[in-house]
């Protein structure tokens, strides 16, 4: 099917099937990762009330990626996503996760292009060191966001409230914005190191 600026419209019924408006076939969560996979665009209502439900769907596809073996989220990285619902920082991390994974999405593609140019196929090695040594970036950089860093479950010391808690807090922003800069500075370098290659 020809891509279009509009989504394609995917229903779930009741019966859990999902139904591709613009192919007028049923599909599976395969279907829809491969969709993803493709960057076709689509978005998840629900047939009967109308609902939006593409996260939960996307997150089922995600669920699904995971119980095949294919694990791309570490247990602490869930662990820590999990303590950010309901936290005063809850709003920081959607934004904060888009601008990692764009990061990274672009890097990556460059990394790839460029050992595929200079090395071929051997070059895969390269890039997957490359992308555990982003994901450590990415591990430290989510810790960074947790009261006190060293906090255990459940262990919220007394220090979380009042201005301690306060100056913590700002303090996290304060290294999400030295975090941010960093990014952009490797993004210039390797940006650089692109263009000496060519």
């Amino acid at each position: 099917m020809a891509k279009t600026s509009d989504p394609t419209i995917i229903k779930k019924y009741a019966n859990r099937r999902l139904y591709n408006t613009g192919t007028s076939t049923y599909v599976t969560l395969e279907d829809l990762a491969i969709m993803v996979k493709d960057e076709e665009d689509f978005v998840v209502f629900d047939a009967k009330s109308g609902d939006d439900i593409t996260r939960s769907v996307l997150t089922q596809i995600i669920f699904e990626q995971e119980n095949k073996g294919q694990n791309l989220l570490p247990i602490t990285f869930l662990r820590q996503l999990i303590r950010f619902y309901g936290d005063s920082m809850q709003n920081v991390v959607p934004s904060y996760l888009d601008f990692s994974m764009t990061s990274l999405t672009k890097e990556q593609d460059r990394l790839r292009e460029q050992m595929s140019s200079a090395f071929g196929a051997t070059a895969f090695d390269a890039i997957e060191d490359q992308v555990k040594r982003n994901a450590e970036v990415f591990d430290r950089a989510m810790k960074m966001f947790l009261p006190f860093g060293q906090e255990k479950d459940g262990e919220g010391g007394p220090a979380q409230n009042g201005e301690a808690g306060s100056a913590a807090r700002a303090g996290g922003v304060e290294d999400f914005d030295a975090l941010k800069k960093q990014l952009d500075a490797m993004q210039k370098k390797i940006d650089e190191l692109a263009s000496d290659k060519e």
